[in-house]
């Protein structure tokens, strides 16, 4: 269930939103992992040499997940209203959804190239998270940081892939 848009209640319960924010980061985790396939054809893809192994994807993705959990709910318990709770929830649900069909794009429909351009609306929906947050609470938007870091890094491993596989 989703926090009450309607209170303005500045004693909203932390807990409560802190729970609810881990079980979206999980529910994006979980649904991009299912889009996630590392078969036959992903292993016959042409890496660039700089890639790094692919278990350490799984780690920090956990990391950027609980970070950005963390950003949410420092920035749903610190907004001014439903206005601002459903800009909030908005770009969260723009950015986890965009981050979901990603994984399926590239892994479960094997389309790197279409993959490619849909990695821009991603990077820029963590932008957009930046800026809501840092209206609310700068800390929340440096939480975020790292996930604009390491989509920007996944870009260009996607680039790579899509030159060095132009038939994939």
């Amino acid at each position: 269930m989703l926090p009450d848009l309607s209170t303005t209640d500045s004693r909203r319960p932390v807990a409560r939103t802190a729970l609810v924010a881990v079980i979206g980061a999980m529910a994006v985790a979980a649904l991009g992992g299912t889009g996630t396939e590392l078969g036959a054809w992903y292993q016959s893809l042409v890496q660039p040499s700089w890639k790094p192994p692919d278990t350490w994807f799984g780690p920090a993705w956990t990391l950027i997940f609980g970070l950005t959990a963390w950003a949410g709910t420092r920035v749903w318990v610190r907004a001014d209203g439903p206005v601002a709770r459903r800009r909030i929830l908005g770009a969260f649900g723009l950015n986890g959804a965009l981050n979901v069909l990603w994984s399926w794009i590239f892994f479960r429909w094997r389309s790197p190239d279409w993959a490619l351009a849909e990695v821009v609306l991603l990077w820029l929906s963590i932008v957009l998270l930046i800026r809501v947050s840092a209206r609310i609470d700068r800390f929340a938007a440096v939480l975020l940081a790292p996930y604009l870091g390491w989509v920007t890094f996944a870009a260009t491993i996607n680039v790579a892939v899509v030159r060095l596989n132009p038939t994939a």
